[in-house]
């Protein structure tokens, strides 16, 4: 028998003998607990349920997105390439006692454990977002590794490749969705004055009851009238136009709040700046990016700015060659990324923002077509033109904080069609997260940037929000600066 031969067999002699011991252990308490809580975690059900309480928080919500995603990853290389390679056998059921058996055993291979890489990828993706939550959602996981062992469906080697492939999915995710810093993104006090309101006479607030969070419309209502008594608050619900909505509010208000998602937000920034009025943002969103970065996380947030009259001053960005229309807070993108966009929001609630975007990635790319386009007086067929309001971090396909809202450039990412191969390169390097190294990737910071289509005009994303657009666009800052309530 060759070395690693006998290396193998004695790793198994070893796992053997530590399922036994475990398996003998007497624990009428965890007996009683751990059964049920390993089975609750069938089919990421337990995640699932964790996962939906984290995000009835604006504060965690990317904490739930984050380890949804990982636990994505993880249970599909777990549960399919990694089971079918090893092909381990279920430990005997004898040694385990009865009262400690699940009722329905599993059929699949035993190596590595889905349910530990499950429970440990959702673990550690939370805990990247929100370490505060790091240790109660680590113990749930550990019960939940731990039960597979006591209740005698895996050996203890099992489990342990489970964990380690688990965090390393978590891993892979963060490679290519990397963390935000805790700290919010910089801006300069308002030059402008925004006009202190102490009971909210004056704020009228729109509210999106179909943006993201729009099950909390009712709860965020309550909150703003309990804070800020006089605040005049509009409900837009199913069927009606939020525009619409926003400038009715515009036309009467001193302080024109909002809330809803980015593409609410997007909105509202446009009404605001068009008016000349300062903007309230209340979180109402999936992920709301725009408030992330501000630091608001919720209605206490806000009103404590509206009361006192603090406020800072932003540059928006806009693609419209006199800077007066076409705004975007965050970003903005030609090419594949408005389809991406549409194909992402049809599965994201189910997979998760990350693992939505990887299918949609694959679905477009197959179909997609290249734009052709004049870039800065240059011919070029491109993939996809994505353009930030302000530098964004980190470089490649997942641009995701910036460090501040007011320094006035237009962070522009191209990604070449003319390269060889560029279809199955561009696939490659996002999935892996090495983008920003690919040769069909081009980044630049530009103070503006005329872009022509060949053709009529182009598909836009602006903040999430998918349009039609027309054939010339000058990527600028706007011509003015948005006013925001921050405390």
């Amino acid at each position: 028998m060759s070395r690693k031969g006998k290396l193998l067999r004695r790793l198994d002699k070893a796992d053997t003998a530590l399922y036994g011991r475990a398996a003998r252990l007497h624990t009428p308490l965890l007996d009683r607990v751990i059964p049920p809580l390993t089975s609750a975690a069938d089919h990421g059900v337990l995640w699932m349920g964790v996962a939906a309480v984290l995000a009835a928080r604006p504060s965690t919500r990317r904490a739930a997105v984050r380890g949804l995603a990982s636990l994505a990853v993880a249970s599909a290389t777990a549960n399919v390439p990694a089971k079918l390679a090893a092909r381990r056998e279920r430990p005997e059921l004898y040694p385990v006692p009865l009262r400690r058996r699940l009722l329905t055993q599993p059929t699949s291979t035993s190596f590595p454990s889905g349910h530990s890489s499950s429970a440990a990828a959702f673990a550690a993706g939370v805990a990247m977002e929100s370490p505060l939550l790091a240790a109660p959602v680590a113990a749930l996981a550990a019960g939940v590794a731990y039960g597979r062992v006591h209740t005698g469906v895996h050996y203890p080697g099992d489990v342990a490749a489970g964990l380690a492939l688990g965090v390393g999915a978590a891993l892979v995710v963060r490679r290519v969705w990397p963390v935000r810093p805790d700290q919010p993104a910089v801006a300069r006090p308002a030059r402008r004055p925004a006009p202190a309101l102490p009971d909210g006479h004056g704020l009228v607030v729109v509210i999106n009851e179909s943006a993201g969070s729009g099950e909390r419309a009712d709860d965020v209502e309550a909150e703003l009238r309990r804070l800020l008594p006089a605040v005049d608050v509009v409900r837009c619900g199913e069927g009606d136009d939020v525009a619409d909505c926003l400038r009715a509010a515009a036309d009467r208000a001193t302080v024109l709040g909002v809330m809803g998602g980015d593409g609410t937000v997007n909105c509202a920034a446009g009404i605001a700046l068009d008016k000349g009025l300062p903007l309230a943002v209340v979180p109402g969103g999936t992920l709301d990016h725009f408030a992330g970065e501000l630091g608001i996380e919720d209605v206490a947030d806000v009103a404590e700015a509206v009361r006192a009259g603090t406020a800072v001053e932003i540059t928006v960005g806009s693609a419209d060659p006199q800077g007066r229309d076409l705004y975007f807070l965050n970003t903005f993108a030609i090419g594949v990324y408005p389809d991406l966009v549409k194909e992402r929001e049809k599965r994201e609630k189910v997979l998760g923002k990350w693992p939505a975007m990887a299918v949609a990635l694959g679905r477009v790319m197959r179909r997609a077509e290249p734009v052709h386009v004049e870039v800065d007086g240059q011919q070029r067929k491109l993939w996809t033109l994505f353009a930030g309001n302000g530098h964004y971090h980190p470089s490649g396909f997942a641009p995701s904080w910036r460090e501040r809202l007011d320094d006035g450039c237009i962070d522009v990412r191209l990604i070449d069609a003319d390269a060889p191969w560029s279809r199955i390169r561009l696939i490659a390097a996002v999935l892996t997260g090495r983008l920003g190294r690919s040769r069909v990737y081009e980044q630049r910071l530009v103070g503006s940037l005329p872009v022509r289509a060949r053709l009529d005009g182009f598909r836009l994303a602006r903040d999430g929000e998918v349009s039609d657009g027309p054939g010339h666009l000058t990527l600028r800052a706007a011509s003015d600066k948005l006013v925001v309530y921050l405390s």
